[in-house]
């Protein structure tokens, strides 16, 4: 086993699960290594049950730990490395971050299923379910909120970026496939995630990535 952490991810494509604890990590400068899992083919299915128990990226292995679930490696790596920045150090803030975080992780299912994260993709006038539209406006409340109330202490969510933003970093990307209408205050927010260097990174690694048949379908 490596000294250095490895991450293991799926496609850079399609998979926002992966995005998060992998922009967290770049983002806090944790050297890490990666190990890519392209999507619907039958490498990932011969070889994930190697690394995570659930058959599913991501999956952390720090030494004999591993951690799965996007969530779960963000709170791992907050301890183990971030010495508790991923989450803001004012309580009240920390609760919003967390709260806000963890609605994201267990909801937006019309979201995710409506549009579903695909770098590459950009169409306009894409139909949406009035649940999904429900979903984009809550997505937009939760930005507008958090920065109304900590938009003084920096350009994130919260301030100074941190797990929430890691969180809902795929929305971003969302909203810009599906060309997803925003007010000034939801645009610079977005802009403020997709100028991220390791966000620039992760897209010009997507350029390349071959077509992952099962995701791309009636999207």
């Amino acid at each position: 086993m490596s000294a250095k952490p490895v991450l293991v991810i799926g496609s850079k494509n399609y998979s926002s699960w992966s995005l998060r604890p992998w922009l967290l990590l770049r983002q806090f400068g944790v050297a890490f290594e990666e190990i890519l899992l392209p999507l619907d083919v039958p490498e990932f299915y011969a070889r994930i049950r190697d690394f995570s128990p659930t058959g599913r990226v991501p999956v952390l292995h720090d030494g004999e730990v591993r951690v799965w679930d996007s969530l779960a490696i963000a709170e791992y790596a907050n301890e183990r490395w971030l010495g508790g920045r991923g989450w803001p150090a004012a309580a009240a803030a920390r609760a919003l971050a967390r709260s806000i975080s963890a609605e994201m992780h267990s909801g937006f299912a019309a979201l995710r299923s409506e549009l579903p994260m695909n770098c590459r993709k950009r169409v306009q006038n894409h139909p949406a379910s009035a649940e999904a539209r429900a979903d984009i406006a809550r997505a937009k409340a939760i930005w507008r909120d958090a920065r109304a109330r900590y938009g003084t202490d920096g350009p994130f969510l919260l301030g100074a970026f941190g797990i929430a933003d890691a969180m809902y970093a795929p929305v971003v990307l969302r909203f810009v496939s599906y060309d997803v209408e925003l007010d000034s205050a939801e645009r610079a927010y977005a802009d403020t995630i997709l100028a991220l260097p390791a966000m620039q990174d992760w897209l010009a690694s997507t350029v390349n990535e071959p077509i992952a048949p099962l995701h791309e379908q009636s999207k």
